[in-house]
C-alpha cells in the first residue's frame, strides 16, 4: 500500500474527463443508449439468474385508460393496458392463438386486452373471454395461463411482481405519503439504462470505498447498515456539496426486495428519491430515478440547494455507470477489511435468487389483497 493516499478522486480522471464531453441533450441521449462494443454477459463473468421481486414497469400517468403499451422486462415482451376500470395489468405480449404481439396494434375492449390480429380478448389472468368470431372458446383458451402478472400501482408507478415460477407476492410494495401529498413537489423524473446485473448496482450501496475514488468524496461513509428479512437500510451522516459550500446532513437508504430502493436526504432540503430499478436482461436493468422535494424548499429561498442536491445524485450515478457498463462479475471477490459488508450484501441478496431455493421448497403465502387481485 502506497504510504501517501491518493487526493479523492484521482483514481477516477478518465471517468470524469469522459462525462465531461457529455452535455445537455447529449448526455441524456447516452443515459439510456446502448453498449457498443457490448461484450457477452459470459465474457464478464455473468451467470446470475434474475432476482424476484416487485419491479417498476411504467409511471402512471404513462399509461391512460384504455391504452397499451408494448414494454420488455425480464427477458421478455410483455403487452401492459389500462382497463376502463382504471387498473393496469399486464401479460405475455404473444397472443396464445396464433403468436401475434399484442403490445403493437392491441387495443382495450372495456377491461380485456384485444389481440390485434384476430380480436381474441383477454383478461389480466391470461384466460381467452371473448372470440367475436367463434361459438366456443377452447377449454384451454378459457383457463388463466401459467406465467401472468400480478400488478400494485403505488407512489405514481405501476409495479409488476416478477418470479421465476409463478409463486405469488410475499410482501407488498412500499408505500410513501410524500408521493401523493399536496405539500411536496411532482416527480423531477431521470433514466438510466445500465449494462451489468441489478446485484451489481445494488452492491453499490455497500461499497464505502469507491465514494472517494469514483465520486471524490472527502472521506470514506460511515454507514450503519441493517438487514433484516427482505430489508435493507442504512445510515448515514454526511457532508453535501450545494451552492453554498459543504452542508451537515443525514442519508438514509433502504431497499424493499430487490427493485424497490429508495433514499431520504434530511438537513438541507427534505428530498425522498424513489427508485426503480428493473432488469430488462441479465446484463441490462432500466433505472428510474423520481425525487419529490418539499414545496417549500423547492419554491422558497432553499431552491438552489435542492436542485444541486438533485443534479449531485444524478452526477454520482453518471459516473457509477461508466464503471458499471464495463464491470466483470466476479463471484469470489478478494476482499479487504476497508471494503465495507459486501459479503454480508451478497448473502442477503441470495435470497431473492429463486433457482438457488427451488430444492427447499419455501412455503409462500400470499397476502390476502394481493390474492384478491390475481383473480381480476
Amino acid at each position: 500500500m502506497s504510504e501517501v493516499e491518493p487526493p479523492p478522486g484521482a483514481n477516477a480522471a478518465a471517468t470524469r474527463a469522459y462525462l465531461a464531453a457529455l452535455n445537455g441533450e447529449e448526455l441524456l441521449r447516452w443515459r439510456t443508449a446502448p453498449l457498443s462494443p457490448r461484450p457477452s454477459p459470459q465474457e464478464r463473468g455473468i451467470e446470475l439468474p434474475l432476482p424476484f421481486g416487485w419491479f417498476a414497469v411504467c409511471y402512471s400517468d404513462e399509461l391512460a385508460v384504455g391504452q397499451v403499451k408494448s414494454v420488455r422486462y425480464f427477458g421478455r415482451d410483455l403487452a401492459l393496458w389500462r382497463g376502463e376500470d382504471g387498473e393496469a395489468r399486464m401479460l405475455d405480449a404473444y397472443c396464445r392463438h396464433l403468436g401475434a404481439h399484442m403490445g403493437f396494434g392491441g387495443r382495450v375492449h372495456g377491461n380485456l386486452l384485444e389481440c390485434p390480429f384476430h380480436a381474441w380478448r383477454y383478461d389480466g389472468s391470461g384466460a381467452v373471454r371473448e372470440i367475436p368470431y367463434a361459438k366456443i372458446i377452447p377449454p384451454l383458451a378459457r383457463r388463466a395461463c401459467v406465467r401472468h402478472w400480478l400488478t400494485d400501482e403505488k407512489n405514481r408507478l405501476i409495479w409488476a411482481w416478477y418470479h421465476p415460477d409463478a409463486i405469488e407476492p410475499m410482501w407488498e410494495v412500499e408505500e410513501f405519503p410524500e408521493t401523493v401529498s399536496p405539500d411536496w413537489t411532482d416527480f423531477e423524473r431521470h433514466e438510466w439504462l445500465v449494462h451489468c446485473p441489478l446485484q451489481t448496482m445494488a452492491e453499490n450501496g455497500v461499497d464505502v470505498a469507491h465514494f472517494r475514488y469514483v465520486h471524490g468524496t472527502a472521506s470514506y461513509p460511515d454507514w450503519q447498515v441493517r438487514m433484516e428479512g427482505h430489508r435493507r437500510e442504512t445510515t448515514v451522516n454526511a457532508k453535501m456539496e450545494t451552492p453554498r459550500g459543504s452542508v451537515d446532513g443525514t442519508i438514509t437508504a433502504g431497499v424493499v426486495g430487490p427493485g424497490q430502493p429508495w433514499t431520504r436526504f434530511t438537513g438541507i432540503c427534505e428530498t425522498l428519491l424513489v427508485t426503480g430499478c428493473t432488469p430488462v436482461e441479465i446484463d441490462t436493468v432500466h433505472l428510474r430515478f423520481a425525487f419529490t422535494q418539499q414545496r417549500a424548499d423547492r419554491d422558497g429561498p432553499r431552491a438552489g440547494v435542492a436542485r444541486a442536491i438533485i443534479r449531485d445524485i444524478c452526477r454520482q450515478l453518471d459516473q457509477d455507470k461508466v464503471v458499471w457498463d464495463r464491470q466483470r462479475h466476479v463471484a469470489q471477490p478478494l476482499l479487504c477489511d476497508g471494503d465495507g459488508p459486501i459479503a454480508a450484501f451478497r448473502d442477503f441478496f441470495s435470497q431473492f435468487y429463486a433457482e438457488l431455493h427451488r430444492q427447499s421448497g419455501p412455503k409462500v403465502v400470499a397476502p390476502q389483497r394481493m390474492r384478491r387481485k390475481a383473480r381480476i
